[in-house]
């Protein structure tokens, strides 16, 4: 089954299986793919599924383009093993042929991971939702609010790697804000999105 893997500096974001005769990449909310942040149009370009595996990329008249391998496509094209598509800070690799996907969450079929040594959680510390647990059990694992500050929580064989994805909100980590380059998480660091302070935690 075809698959699309998508990254934001070398971290690893999203991982769809085309498995649809079209899916949709956009920053609204109806599309198959959300990618939330200003420079993704909101119905961005479709994929269609063509047979068994071929796929053709269509840009729907997006603001800041579709890129192939640093080309802009404005034509439906057909992708190749390998393309990798450009879109604002996300980069998408096209891969024609996988093995079919172990788990699901809303619609998008995460690929499977080694199982971690470390058991991953947050445990948010102020306001409504403090004492709240929330654990880290997905190959990817966004927290935050949307349009206000989001990040993502990627697990790799190195850790676990937290990066800005969107949002005017800068994210802060220990007191510090980053963005967009990943930041490797330790056992206590605080989180912070938007006021929200979480404490990361790993267990045996």
């Amino acid at each position: 089954m075809p698959q699309l893997i998508a990254s934001v500096k070398g971290v690893e974001v999203k991982h769809v299986f085309l498995h649809k005769d079209r899916t949709t990449l956009g920053r609204k909310a109806g599309n198959d793919i959300v990618l939330d942040t200003m420079v993704v149009s909101g119905n961005h370009c479709a994929f269609e599924l063509v047979g068994v595996a071929d796929v053709f990329l269509q840009d729907l008249g997006s603001t800041n383009g579709t890129y192939v391998n640093d080309r802009m496509v404005k034509e439906r094209t057909r992708l190749h093993d390998g393309d990798v598509i450009a879109i604002g800070p996300y980069r998408i690799k096209y891969l024609q042929a996988s093995e079919e996907p172990t788990t699901a969450f809303g619609g998008t079929h995460m690929g499977s991971i080694d199982p971690p040594q470390l058991q991953a959680s947050f445990s948010v510390m102020n306001g409504s939702s403090a004492g709240l647990e929330m654990p880290v059990v997905k190959a990817v694992t966004t927290f935050g609010k949307p349009n206000v500050c989001v990040v993502s929580v990627a697990h790799r064989r190195g850790g676990f790697f937290v990066t800005h994805l969107a949002g005017s909100t800068a994210p802060m980590l220990n007191g510090s804000t980053f963005g967009a380059d990943p930041l490797q998480l330790a056992d206590a660091d605080v989180l912070e999105l938007a006021g929200t302070q979480m404490r990361f935690q790993l267990r045996e």
